[in-house]
């Protein structure tokens, strides 16, 4: 099927925007083997229940990986696998992306993370930045194992009120000092020698 000019436009800036988005988490893969420590003004565990909740000034961390929230619930299913809800105002993270000495920021009002999904949440005000740009709305959604983010703006305030809209930020390719944005080298044919 070919696409219009316009169809063609509209599929090249989305490309770029996926593109741009997906190493967003792509954290640093030693993390998940460190040890992961909790700072809270609070804790109160119900063992019947599976579930501890965090409460006042919490403060995660694990290797690169800082989280901050007003409040961390933790359940665990009868597997193991664990759901974690931060709330505050807001819940904030931060982590270094893996292999590279670059950062990524994000914050939202509420956060959710599924650990046997790899699902990541965020719910109200949400924002991720990183050195390739960042991304708002009211919800993002993002499927680690898949590589999947969906962002979402938030319905009119009032009725009859326009909603809010996803706002993505798009930092280009850094220049050479003589002004020239650096180019790919182009493709060599796979056989010379052939016509």
């Amino acid at each position: 099927m070919r696409l219009s000019g316009s169809l063609r436009a509209l599929a090249a800036v989305l490309a770029t925007i996926a593109v741009a988005f997906v190493p967003l988490a792509r954290a640093e893969k030693t993390d998940r083997e460190k040890e992961i420590q909790v700072l809270a003004d609070r804790l109160t565990a119900d063992e019947a229940k599976r579930e501890a909740v965090y409460d006042g000034n919490v403060i995660i961390t694990q290797g690169t990986l800082r989280i901050t929230a007003a409040r961390i619930t933790v359940r665990e299913d009868a597997e193991g696998y664990r759901t974690y809800v931060a709330t505050g105002s807001p819940v904030t993270f931060r982590q270094k992306r893996d292999k590279v000495d670059e950062w990524v920021d994000g914050e939202a009002k509420r956060a959710e993370f599924e650990d046997r999904t790899e699902l990541l949440k965020l719910f109200e005000a949400a924002r991720l930045k990183s050195p390739q740009g960042e991304l708002t709305g009211d919800f993002i959604s993002y499927d680690r194992g898949k590589e999947f983010v969906e962002v979402t703006g938030a319905p009119g305030a009032k009725p009859g009120a326009p909603p809010s809209r996803v706002k993505a930020t798009i930092v280009p390719p850094k220049k050479d000092p003589d002004g020239a944005t650096p180019k790919k080298a182009a493709p060599k044919p796979a056989n010379p020698g052939a016509r």
